[in-house]
């Protein structure tokens, strides 16, 4: 009989010290294999084996591609690098990046529920926006279990306040209890505790696997290979009229029990409120930018009439000071509509 074996846990912001807790909490003969995404930057080494190792009783160590899997072992995914379960192994790849992040929750849930359906528990912990939120409904939808911490016990409850906002979850608990919750699924039968779909739910909706050949991280319910551009009959949702943040390709937007997902041909995938984010960057950087040109301009205009007036050219010399007044106040407009931004983000 199929057990609950397969534990998938997600976590971003404040996630390091929810982890030490969770795993501190699983004895050395837990019976299920667990794997952990947490968001970190790609660029840099992740210590989080070596930290996790010190409060956990289980073996700690990053997955490694084509890597069987075994009970009573926590896997990690490594910087720069997406997670997805198949049958039996650990695939991972440096894929496109969902929600701003490589790697993210969202591929690890999804492929972990249809490789193992209902045998699978997935956990989201403290983080920010909403990663993990479209991956727990696709567990929920093949019977699995879903888990989220209390957002009044997580540092940061923008993931769990969106899981429970759009999954029916099984279980809302402080991080304390998770541990002593799993200990307990894990010796049941699966198909006694699966639980239903999502919240508000709808008639499901037909994805495409990831294929061996091509690790594809499909999200929502548009399936796009992870490196290959798709033919025009394979896309699937509806053109959003937005382009994407990462490659500027066009998005395509889909729902899921009214959880909008978007994705672009490269296979870049957003939810609305990581979309939000990456645009919200991006404009950052476009205004920071725009300010830089004008003042170089500015400073340009203003060399040029010190020159023209040097050779008494006084009507070049007034057009050019004109022109600086204006690439000066152009500059600071924006200025201030930066700061403003910043200062409502703040």
């Amino acid at each position: 009989m199929l057990k609950h074996d397969i534990v998938v846990v997600g976590a971003s912001a404040g996630g390091v010290e929810t982890l030490s807790q969770l795993v501190k909490a699983l004895p050395s003969n837990f019976p299920a294999t667990v794997f952990i995404v947490i968001h970190l930057p790609g660029s840099e080494k992740s210590f989080l084996p070596a930290i996790l190792s010190r409060s956990a009783s289980l073996p700690v160590a990053h997955a490694v591609d084509q890597e069987a899997i075994r009970p009573g072992h926590v896997y990690i995914s490594p910087p720069n690098h997406h997670m997805l379960i198949k049958q039996g192994h650990i695939s991972v790849v440096q894929g496109p990046k969902e929600n701003g992040h490589r790697p993210a929750i969202d591929p690890l849930f999804r492929t972990a529920a249809r490789a193992y359906k209902n045998q699978v528990i997935g956990i989201v912990l403290s983080g920010m926006l909403d990663d993990g939120t479209a991956g727990l409904m696709e567990i929920k939808r093949q019977g699995g279990i879903a888990i989220v911490q209390d957002p009044e016990d997580a540092l940061f409850s923008g993931m769990p306040k969106s899981a429970i906002a759009h999954v029916d979850v099984d279980y809302v608990l402080p991080i304390a209890d998770i541990g002593a919750s799993l200990i307990d699924l894990v010796g049941k039968p699966a198909k006694e505790t699966g639980g239903e779909s999502m919240k508000d739910e709808t008639d499901e909706t037909d994805e495409t696997d990831e294929t061996d050949e091509t690790d594809e991280t499909e999200a929502g319910d548009m399936a796009v290979k992870p490196v290959t551009s798709l033919p025009t009959d394979e896309r699937q949702g509806n053109p959003s009229g937005f382009v994407c943040p990462e490659c500027g390709g066009a998005l395509w937007e889909s729902e899921d029990s009214g959880f909008a997902r978007f994705r672009c041909r490269t296979g870049h995938a957003y939810s609305g409120q990581s979309l939000l984010s990456e645009q919200s960057d991006h404009l950052e950087a476009a205004l920071w930018n725009a300010i830089r040109l004008l003042d170089e301009r500015a400073v340009l205009l203003s060399r040029m009439a010190e020159q023209a007036r040097d050779r008494h050219h006084d009507f070049s010399a007034n057009q050019y000071e004109d022109k600086m007044k204006s690439f000066k106040q152009s500059a600071e407009l924006i200025r201030m509509a930066l700061h403003q931004k910043l200062d409502i983000a703040n």
